[in-house]
């Protein structure tokens, strides 16, 4: 099976548990892992072929803008079953969310969420 990999997809959104992650929001990160088959695409050198990851970058941000979820578990949730009822191609998603600044006193680190789905 072959794979489309979306990397660095940028968001800002208000997604978190706390109340001033709801109000200020925050910046978080989706990488993507498309499986389907490529080879039509491989032949014909046409969009309709395969996935078009403009509609799925958007489809994303989208998502991250207008949710108002208190876990990212549910946001990336949401993004995998999104992706998989628009694109028919696509047999299995992997979904990683990462909130790069979570608000948790003396902690610099990275916050990530990885789902696995298939239809």
């Amino acid at each position: 099976m072959d794979c489309i990999h979306l990397t660095g997809i940028s968001c800002y959104g208000y997604i978190g548990y706390l109340p001033e992650e709801k109000v200020l929001g925050q910046w978080f990160e989706v990488d993507l892992k498309l499986w389907l088959d490529l080879s039509q695409a491989a032949e014909s050198d046409a969009i309709e072929d395969t996935v078009d990851y403009r509609n799925v970058i958007n489809l994303v941000q989208n998502l991250v803008k207008t949710s108002k979820f208190d876990l990212l578990e549910r946001l990336a949730g949401a993004i995998a079953d999104a992706i998989l009822q628009q694109n028919d191609m696509v047999s299995q998603i992997q979904v990683m969310v990462i909130k790069p600044a979570a608000p948790i006193p003396d902690f610099k680190g990275k916050i990530s969420i990885e789902i696995t789905r298939y239809k």
